[in-house]
């Protein structure tokens, strides 16, 4: 008797996968999380945000008037909160489509979770390098491992 699929390792079903729901779980968690956030903007507005700022001038004796300080002095008003918790909250919504379609084993959800963790790689590679320490290396581990999960998965596909 041969095998149906000349891949060794092809399973037709591709939910048997667990790695897949892991991901899927982390990704909702994100998603959750970056509504929240974005809620919270909207409901407390830019007054706590205000007030955190001029905290951290104070205690560090930073010039308000310069740099990135003034910038984000500039920025923290109600149309600046605004804009960044609908960035958020469109964040939060990609991750939970993406979740979704992990749990799914939807193949576009694959692609976009391996593009999105890609996209960081570079950057945590960096942050290994500027700020040595296990969570540096954790971060890159997981992102590795997301990638590698979600590539796989694209690859038995045959995508």
């Amino acid at each position: 008797m041969t095998d149906a699929h000349p891949h060794p390792h092809y399973n037709p079903d591709p939910h048997a996968h667990p790695g897949l729901h892991v991901i899927a779980v982390f990704e909702a968690a994100k998603g959750v999380l970056a509504l929240l956030a974005a809620s919270g903007l909207e409901i407390l507005g830019p007054a706590p945000l205000q007030r955190w700022l001029h905290e951290l001038i104070a205690r560090f004796s930073l010039d308000p008037g310069h740099g990135a300080i003034a910038w984000l002095n500039g920025a923290i008003n109600p149309d600046g909160v605004h804009l960044a918790a609908a960035a958020v909250f469109a964040y939060g919504l990609l991750r939970l489509l993406e979740a979704w379609g992990l749990w799914r084993a939807k193949a576009w959800a694959s692609w976009l979770g391996c593009i999105s963790a890609a996209i960081y790689l570079p950057l945590d590679i960096y942050a290994l390098f500027a700020h040595p320490g296990w969570l540096s290396a954790a971060v890159l581990a997981v992102n590795l491992i997301v990638v590698a999960v979600l590539a796989r998965d694209l690859v038995v596909r045959r995508y």
